[in-house]
């Protein structure tokens, strides 16, 4: 039976309720200028909030008592507006005029505008967390914003010279996905003020989580029947080698690596190039590999929550890794 985040969410329903009204009181302008618009619109496009859900669930997890207070609401918002904020640049560095389905910010108000934005939301962070004074907090977060624009270099570097290998691509998405749902999770208990061995726990917790989300984000690049709210094949469009395609070159020759590398790079001016590679991975298993590749992340994952109390909010965090694996969107 699948997991539904619904479920997921149910011991900490009433916080995330609260939280939405802290999200909109923090970020929300009060005027009616094109930045008021654009961040509303932001706002309003946010996705499924996993990771501010990872915050409260080991939040709760790590506290001796199973509650948290303002400081964790804190935690939640400083990671939501990191992630914000990367999606709206994101957008801009891949030129995308979708985002869940729904035209991006730089398609609504132009490039320019949306990197603005993004700059905005991110200067927002640094002003909130500084008035707050949680300065454990506001540190340990903020760090991870250097790590991900890491990433996109990596990431943009690689695809410039088709030669990604798997410890490449781990390097990247741990870079640009598994370090923020490593934070996420850390922050939570440090946000109850957890021991540094809960702290350890959940960071071990979060990174492998992060790195099996990305690895079906991935995988569902390939498939054509999922509403992921992008177009299917985006990755190859861009010219980025991700792990299904990995998978093959890894078990291929020097000669047949050089021929798949040849039809990528062809890729975003030939339709009949993407729709060659869709069918190589497809046939060739490339999806299967990459998702026992994604299960053994899932494991890991699991393993450091075993470590934890039981509770409710453990339970949710269990599901949550299930519903990861099994998401098609």
């Amino acid at each position: 039976m699948n997991i539904s985040l619904e479920e997921i969410r149910e011991p900490i329903k009433a916080n995330l309720t609260e939280f939405e009204d802290f999200v909109r009181k923090s970020l929300q302008l009060d005027d009616e200028t094109l930045l008021s618009q654009m961040v509303d619109y932001v706002l309003s496009t946010r996705g499924k909030g996993i990771r501010p859900v990872i915050v409260m669930l080991c939040a709760a997890s790590s506290s001796t008592i199973n509650s948290f207070g303002k400081r964790t609401y804190l935690a939640a918002l400083l990671v939501e507006i990191i992630h914000q904020a990367s999606l709206v640049h994101d957008d801009v560095i891949d030129n995308s005029d979708k985002r869940r389905g729904r035209p991006s910010v730089n398609a609504l108000w132009q490039s320019h505008n949306a990197v603005l934005v993004g700059d905005y939301l991110l200067s927002k962070l640094m002003t909130i967390g500084l008035q707050s004074g949680q300065f454990d907090l506001l540190s340990h977060i903020v760090g991870t914003l250097t790590t991900l624009c890491e990433g996109e270099v990596l990431q943009n570097d690689h695809a410039s010279r088709l030669d990604t290998t798997r410890q490449d691509y781990y390097s990247i998405i741990e870079k640009k996905t598994a370090s923020l749902f490593a934070t996420s999770a850390t922050a939570g208990a440090l946000s109850v003020k957890a021991s540094h061995d809960i702290q350890n726990t959940m960071y071990m917790f979060g990174y492998n989580l992060g790195m099996a989300f990305q690895i079906v984000d991935d995988i569902l690049d390939y498939e054509t029947n999922v509403n992921t709210g992008k177009p299917s094949m985006e990755d190859v469009l861009e010219k980025k080698i991700t792990l299904p395609l990995i998978e093959i070159m890894e078990r291929s020759s020097e000669q047949e690596c050089e021929r798949l590398r040849e039809i990528i790079s062809r890729c975003p001016t030939e339709s009949n190039a993407v729709e060659q590679i869709r069918e190589i991975v497809l046939h060739q298993k490339g999806i299967d590999y990459a998702r026992e590749t994604m299960k053994v992340f899932i494991q890991k994952a699991l393993s450091s929550l075993s470590q934890l109390p039981k509770s409710i909010y453990v339970d949710s965090l269990m599901k949550l890794c299930q519903f990861v694996a099994e998401r098609n969107n």
